[in-house]
C-alpha cells in the first residue's frame, strides 16, 4: 500500500502559507550561505597539495582516532546510562537526566575547565591519579579522548534513550517469561531492538568528537601531532595561512554533511 504523500498547502485554507515562505527563505539562507562561501573560497587548484601536507594529514589522523576512542568510550558507558534513564525508576532520575544533558548547553570552553579542575595535576581526582599512579591526563592525547567524550556523550544517551522507551516490551517479556537471564534479555533482544538508535546516537557523537574545539584546546592544549586535532588546526592556520584554514574546513564540512546524510532516512521517517 502506497504512503499518502503529504500536502504542501495549508489544510485549512487550501492555499501555500505565503507569509511563511519568506522567512523561512531567509532562515534557509541564512544558514546555506556561509557554507556556499566556503566552497566558493576554497582554493581548489592547490587542494590535493594542501590536503597532502604532513600538518594537515596528522591533524586529520589524530581527529580520527581520537574521535574514535571517544565514541567507544561513550558507547562503553553511555548505553548502560541511557538503560538507566530509561528502564528504571529512582530517586532523582530526573537530576540526573539533567546533568547527563549539560554538556549540551555548556560553553565547551567551561567544560575545559571544570576537566581541569576535576582531572588536572591539582584537580580533585587527577592529583590522586598522579601521586598513586604517576598519570597525568590533561595536554596528552588521552586528554583529548576524555574532552571529546565529555562533550559528545549526552547525543549518544539521548539516542539511546529515546530509542529504548519507544522499543516495544513485549519482546523483553515474552524473552524473560521464557526463561532467560536479565543480560541475556538485554544482550539478545533489546539491543538488537534498539540498535538503529544506538547507531544513529554514535555517529552523531562521533561527529561532535570530531568538531570539538573548546574543551580540547582548554584541557589537552594544541600541541601538533599531539593534541592538535581539526578544528584546533583551523585555528591556528586561520592566523598565518587562511587558505590552509579554508581547506581544512572544508573537510570538516564534507564529513559533517556525509554524517547528516546517513543520517538523513531515520530523521525523515521518524514519527
Amino acid at each position: 500500500m502506497a504512503t499518502p504523500r503529504r500536502s504542501s498547502v495549508n489544510p485549512v485554507t487550501g492555499r501555500i502559507p505565503w507569509i511563511l515562505v519568506l522567512p523561512a527563505l531567509i532562515g534557509l539562507v541564512f544558514l546555506a550561505l556561509p557554507m556556499v562561501g566556503l566552497l566558493v573560497r576554497t582554493p581548489w587548484s592547490t587542494l590535493g597539495e594542501r590536503l597532502a601536507a604532513p600538518g594537515v594529514l596528522e591533524a586529520l589522523r589524530l581527529s580520527l582516532i581520537t574521535a574514535t576512542c571517544a565514541t567507544a568510550a561513550c558507547l562503553v558507558f553511555g548505553v548502560p546510562l541511557a538503560w538507566l534513564l530509561a528502564r528504571v525508576a529512582f530517586p532523582g532520575r530526573r537530576l540526573v537526566r539533567a546533568l547527563v544533558t549539560v554538556p549540551l548547553v555548556l560553553p565547551p570552553v567551561v567544560g575545559g575547565v571544570a576537566l581541569l579542575l576535576v582531572l588536572g595535576r591539582r584537580g580533585l581526582v587527577g592529583q590522586w591519579l598522579d601521586q598513586v599512579f604517576g598519570f597525568s591526563l590533561p595536554f596528552t592525547t588521552a586528554g583529548v579522548v576524555v574532552a571529546e567524550a565529555f562533550v559528545a556523550m549526552p547525543f549518544l544517551v539521548i539516542s539511546v534513550e529515546g530509542a529504548l522507551r519507544a522499543a516495544d516490551l513485549r519482546y523483553e517479556e515474552a524473552a524473560a517469561t521464557l526463561g532467560a537471564s536479565r543480560w541475556t534479555v538485554f544482550r539478545r533482544v533489546t539491543l538488537p531492538l534498539v540498535a538503529p538508535g544506538i547507531t544513529a546516537g554514535a555517529v552523531l557523537c562521533w561527529a561532535r568528537a570530531l568538531g570539538e574545539f573548546g574543551a580540547t584546546i582548554t584541557f589537552a592544549g594544541n600541541f601538533p601531532g599531539q593534541t592538535q586535532t581539526m578544528p584546533l588546526a583551523v585555528y591556528l592556520a586561520l592566523e598565518s595561512d587562511p587558505e590552509a584554514a579554508i581547506v581544512l574546513s572544508l573537510v570538516l564540512l564534507v564529513v559533517s554533511v556525509v554524517v547528516l546524510a546517513s543520517l538523513r532516512d531515520r530523521w525523515v521517517n521518524s514519527p
